[in-house]
């Protein structure tokens, strides 16, 4: 029979999923998808649900219903003095992964590069090589998860259609700064090449760290596709919500692009999640502090077991270096035997490196799970390092 696609073809699962499947058989607690274990805000849901039986269940606009899309163009202006128009440069997508792709395949062709900033989230890899388009990595080294001037300065060429950021970055958990953002806007306007930026937390930023939009830099206007998500936003991450802000010209191409792989989302989810974008500020900050005792509350005993912890400025996860731990493996080797043996579930960042270079002692957890399942997970873990050390 003819080969089918070779993007897809043989393409390994997901490591979240394979690590899920392991926590699944053993019992253990999973702390390497990324996913809350509540469900958001009841109002929220209330909302959704009241549209569901009271409202029309039948195609709303391709580009999203108008209450959300004026909601994301209100969020942009009062989190980020963006002035958008809700018409013509707001898109809803049906997730943010299918934003992603619809920004790539409308953007993207054979011939161009697109600069990837590793550790990267699995999927952009994946629709990079689908839309034709050859890939060039910069990575961000630990344990700082410094971007080096003089190797991005390197990835930008002739050919460069697009540098495709994630900030808040997953799986490092870093927040890019004023310099580093601005290093990107020049390059980006000296070889003249668009900016795919995922920001789907960027309202999961913590202490003195600041989400600084690309899209606010001088220049960058006109040339950045802003992404975000509910899922993210009102840990509602089942209901697949995302949005795209873009200037027009770069908006339509994407249009079309949706049009062809979901054409629309649930109407009352759109119309929930437009309700909860109005929320007052009191909500977005609640939020933040509530995952950033998360955060506390798992890092501190991380240290104490004898992990070196990395900074995490925002997101859902921190990451660890578990040498000072005495363990010779891999970091896949980690993972598999602490879920096996400790009954805890955690994810290798070696997954998250195309070039497959990256460092093999750092391991993700994430901690955005009721205080009882970090406690319990913490527990496991204690135990499972003091039987190591008797052994």
């Amino acid at each position: 029979m003819k080969p089918t696609n070779t993007v897809f073809t043989g393409l390994e699962t997901t490591v979240f999923e394979r690590m899920s499947r392991l926590a699944s058989e053993h019992k253990a607690i999973n702390l390497g998808q990324g996913f809350p274990d509540v469900d958001g805000p009841q109002d929220v849901r209330q909302v959704a649900a009241d549209a569901l039986m009271q409202d029309p269940n039948q195609y709303p606009p391709m580009l999203g219903v108008p209450a959300l899309r004026q909601a994301v163009a209100d969020n942009n202006k009062r989190f980020y003095d963006l002035d958008i128009d809700w018409q013509s440069e707001v898109l809803v997508t049906s997730g943010a992964t299918e934003a992603l792709a619809d920004s790539i395949f409308a953007l993207v062709e054979p011939g161009d590069e697109v600069i990837l900033i590793e550790p990267l989230y699995d999927c952009y890899l994946s629709l990079v090589k689908r839309a034709g388009a050859t890939p060039v990595f910069v990575q961000v080294t630990p344990p700082n998860w410094e971007l080096h001037e003089d190797q991005l300065r390197k990835a930008f060429s002739s050919k460069t259609k697009a540098i495709l950021i994630n900030n808040p970055m997953n799986p490092n958990a870093k927040v890019f700064h004023k310099d580093e953002l601005q290093l990107i806007a020049d390059l980006c306007l000296e070889y003249d090449c668009y900016a795919i930026c995922d920001e789907v937390y960027e309202h999961i930023v913590f202490s003195e760290a600041k989400h600084k939009p690309l899209m606010t830099l001088p220049g960058m206007r006109d040339r950045c596709v802003r992404i975000g998500s509910a899922g993210k936003t009102f840990s509602l991450t089942g209901w697949k919500i995302g949005y795209i802000t873009a200037p027009h010209n770069l908006l339509e191409p994407i249009a079309k692009a949706h049009q062809f792989v979901t054409f629309t989302t649930p109407p009352n989810l759109q119309k929930a999640v437009a309700y909860g974008l109005n929320k007052d500020d009191d909500y977005y900050v609640s939020f933040e502090k509530e995952l950033e005792a998360k955060r506390d509350l798992i890092s501190g005993p991380l240290a104490d077991m004898g992990f070196s912890v990395l900074q995490c400025e925002g997101t859902y996860f921190v990451t660890c270096d578990f040498s000072p731990l005495g363990f010779n493996g891999t970091d896949v080797e980690f993972c598999q035997k602490m879920v096996e043996e400790a009954g805890v579930a955690a994810v290798p960042i070696s997954a998250f490196y195309g070039t497959h270079e990256g460092p093999k002692t750092l391991v993700r957890f994430c901690f955005c799970k009721k205080d009882e399942v970090l406690h319990e997970a913490l527990s496991r873990l204690r135990t499972w390092m003091g039987a190591m050390a008797v052994s």
